[in-house]
């Protein structure tokens, strides 16, 4: 029983001690997110040699062009439109290129306050969440905007001439990156959800019909109403709804261990 006691006291000690003061913790948080700056900061200047403004914009101008006449351009209205739209591409490119260094920031912030136990699942997460960040807006450049421009192509009239704006189409296929990036993070919702006892892996399965609607409803919402890319999102948030289910399995079955021992150790006290 002394042995048991000793072990739970040492589980309830793990954070004894580690308290800073609220100045330290505003220290702290200065100290990351200037580490966050220099990481956007290194990420732009490395965009800016290669490709460049002008390299990202033909990058993800290229699902539209395939669609449009050999010789047609996109068209910039606002007179500081080809400055600002490369930049803004820029800016956008360099926080998707540093994600994972942001993101580490954050886990390094709030790392000093979590559980051994804890710390074991946050940082595979947090890898987890970045590779589906990729993910969702590789799909978009890759596989959405092709077929959503096909789509929309065959209903412009013969006597239409689309040259799209470049700062709307900028702005409107970067909702979509954000809008497929965050769907994207359906498992992490998930697990998390299991992780820290809010559902069950039952409540999950048997919601399955209702999260059905709710990723169509969702979809209708973030996507154009076009019914590609609205399919485009609400199929891969259920699979990935799925994916979900399968790693709060290995979560849950990751936290039984340590909750058992809990339980014996304050059970034998």
């Amino acid at each position: 029983m002394a042995d048991s006691d000793d072990k739970n006291k040492d589980k309830e000690d793990e954070l004894a001690g580690t308290e800073q003061p609220f100045v330290q913790h505003l220290v702290e948080l200065r100290d990351r997110l200037l580490y966050c700056v220099y990481g956007l900061a290194v990420a732009g200047i490395l965009l800016a040699i290669w490709p460049g403004p002008g390299g990202l914009i033909d990058l993800i101008a290229m699902p539209i062009r395939a669609h449009m006449p050999p010789d047609a351009k996109l068209i910039a209205i606002g007179v500081f439109s080809p400055f600002f739209v490369p930049l803004k591409v820029l800016m956008m490119t360099a926080v998707l290129l540093a994600l994972p260094w942001l993101m580490y920031q954050a886990w390094m912030f709030v790392a000093p306050g979590l559980y051994s136990h804890e710390k074991r699942f946050a940082l595979p997460l947090i890898f987890f969440g970045s590779l589906l960040a990729y993910a969702g807006i590789a799909f978009v450049q890759f596989f959405v905007l092709d077929k959503m421009f096909s789509f929309i192509q065959k209903f412009t009239p013969a006597a239409v001439a689309a040259t799209p704006d470049i700062s709307s189409y900028v702005e409107a296929i970067l909702s979509l990156y954000i809008a497929f990036g965050v769907a994207f993070q359906v498992p992490i919702v998930v697990m998390l959800l299991v992780r820290f006892e809010m559902v069950t892996i039952e409540k999950l399965k048997s919601f399955r019909g209702y999260f059905i609607v709710v990723a169509f409803v969702v979809a209708a919402v973030l996507t154009p109403p076009d019914v590609v890319s609205q399919l485009a999102l609400a199929v891969p948030m259920c699979l990935l709804y799925e994916v979900g289910i399968i790693g709060a399995r290995y979560f849950a079955m990751g936290k039984k261990p340590d909750e058992e021992e809990n339980a014996d150790s304050s059970a034998s006290s």
